[in-house]
């Protein structure tokens, strides 16, 4: 009688635990496509079997455990940085390369190109009204693209700048979630697989900001830092990163010039220097390197003032060594353009043609000697296509010059179409890795619940004949 007793508890302990690993399935099957979630395992730990000690064996359930691999977290979140660096690289690229049109049906191109044939037209008859008239418009509109190209890089500065900064907000949000996961798993909740979810989604996201380590401690929390040193998450303690506009010195080339963005530890570190992946390290490459390429900072004019102050200068000085008139007296030329001799950051945003000038003011003398009636205007013309040095910045015209600043935004953009294709598949590839590793697979989960269901109904049976024994048994016996 207590044999059977004994085998119907066993049978009894054996469904338990068969009960607990088809939860197990059920949770796994649920959360199969929830961010961050790793495959359960119900272990079944076997009960010692002595008959002659009164050891009767059985099954009971033991661990859940997480088929989790840090490793391969690990691989997806480095490729995750590095495809965040890529992405934000082409969305910033490509808004500056919409600033500039190479193709010269708009744009700078197109208004200098359409300026030098009106000079060329103005050296033909250079006391038509008409063909004076023209080089005004035309110069008006060189003066408005240079203006609108450097006020579209400017919007881009702008929104690079909120876009840091919405950055560094969402990294802080992060830690102080992952934060508050460590809190939790402090107090006594370190097997919870929706926790050990949330944190791994929480870090994945976090990769693609920054270049972040994690180590998880020996109490289950999780240590973040950023850069390999700079501490975002430490046990229940978040640290917030900022970030801040730093302005040229006193001391600087143009101490009027943008300014550059940097990022701040929460001790007040400056860390931009070693920000340099993911996210982050995208938006202050751009602002603090591509962008003052083109308008300048404290130590540089940048390419677009420097085409606007060469060419607008170069302009002016043939004007105004140029006569109206050859007299008596000759009356000298006047400049053409104006600009902000005081910021050599700004003269492309302040580039107009001189509202004082009339169309009978432009010099198409040229004093000589010999005196040529067309000189001037012939001479602008050849800016074109010039021949002496002056007339060039490094060797090259100023069509020349502006399709090199185009092309090369255009070649950073093609390098980060590139490598944002590239990253796409490392980061697939990382996260097919970890799926083969610790994902759900559902044919995998339909396998163990068909045969845990089995062996749940067979225990069942064997509890009702278990059952029937002992009624059989207890009927056996004569009543007293």
């Amino acid at each position: 009688m207590s044999n059977l007793i004994s085998s119907m508890m066993t049978a009894a302990g054996a469904l338990d635990a068969y009960s607990q690993v088809l939860d197990v399935v059920q949770n796994n099957v649920s959360n199969a496509s929830t961010p961050g979630y790793a495959n359960q395992t119900q272990q079944l730990d076997a009960l010692r079997f002595d008959p002659s000690q009164g050891f009767s064996g059985g099954v009971v359930a033991g661990q859940v455990v997480s088929s989790r691999d840090e490793y391969a977290e690990q691989a997806v979140q480095q490729q995750t940085t590095l495809l965040g660096e890529a992405q934000q690289d082409v969305n910033s690229l490509t808004a500056i390369q919409q600033q500039f049109d190479v193709t010269g049906a708009s744009g700078i191109a197109s208004a200098l190109n359409n300026l030098f044939q009106a000079f060329s037209a103005w050296g033909q008859t250079p006391t038509s009204a008409v063909a004076q008239q023209n080089v005004i418009q035309q110069a008006t509109a060189v003066a408005s693209t240079f203006q609108q190209t450097a006020s579209g890089l400017a919007t881009v500065s702008q929104d690079t700048s909120q876009q840091l900064q919405q950055t560094v907000a969402d990294v802080n949000q992060m830690t102080a979630q992952l934060a508050g996961c460590n809190q939790q798993i402090m107090n006594g909740d370190r097997n919870d697989a929706g926790l050990d979810a949330q944190i791994h989604s929480t870090l994945e996201q976090l990769s693609n900001d920054g270049d972040i380590s994690v180590t998880q401690q020996s109490d289950g929390t999780y240590t973040v830092l950023l850069n390999g040193e700079t501490p975002l998450v430490i046990e229940d303690r978040s640290y917030a990163l900022s970030a801040d506009p730093v302005a040229p010195g006193p001391t600087a080339s143009n101490p009027n010039g943008p300014p550059h963005l940097s990022v701040l530890a929460a001790d007040g570190a400056d860390i931009t220097s070693r920000t340099t992946s993911g996210q982050l390290g995208s938006l202050l490459n751009l602002a603090n390197n591509v962008l003052p390429g083109y308008l300048g900072d404290g130590s540089q004019a940048g390419s677009l003032n420097t085409l606007a102050e060469s060419f607008a200068s170069n302009v002016n000085s043939l004007l105004t060594n140029g006569y109206q008139s050859d007299g008596p007296p000759p009356v000298a030329g006047v400049p053409l353009f104006t600009y902000d001799t005081t910021n050599a950051t700004n003269v492309a945003q302040s580039l107009q043609v001189s509202p004082a000038i009339a169309p009978d003011q432009l010099a198409a003398i040229s004093p000589g000697p010999p005196e040529v009636s067309n000189g001037v205007a012939l001479a602008l013309s050849g800016l074109a296509d010039p021949t002496a040095a002056s007339d060039e910045i490094d060797g090259l015209s100023y069509t020349q010059y502006y399709a090199g600043m185009a092309s090369n935004v255009g070649s950073l953009l093609d390098n980060a179409n590139n490598q944002l294709q590239t990253q796409q598949s490392a980061v697939a590839q990382a996260q097919n890795v970890r799926q083969q590793i610790s994902g759900v697979s559902l044919d995998d989960e339909a396998t163990i619940l068909i045969q845990f269901q089995r062996a749940y109904e067979a225990n069942s049976k064997l509890i009702n004949t278990l059952d029937q024994l002992t009624l059989d048994t207890i009927n056996i016996v004569p009543s007293t």
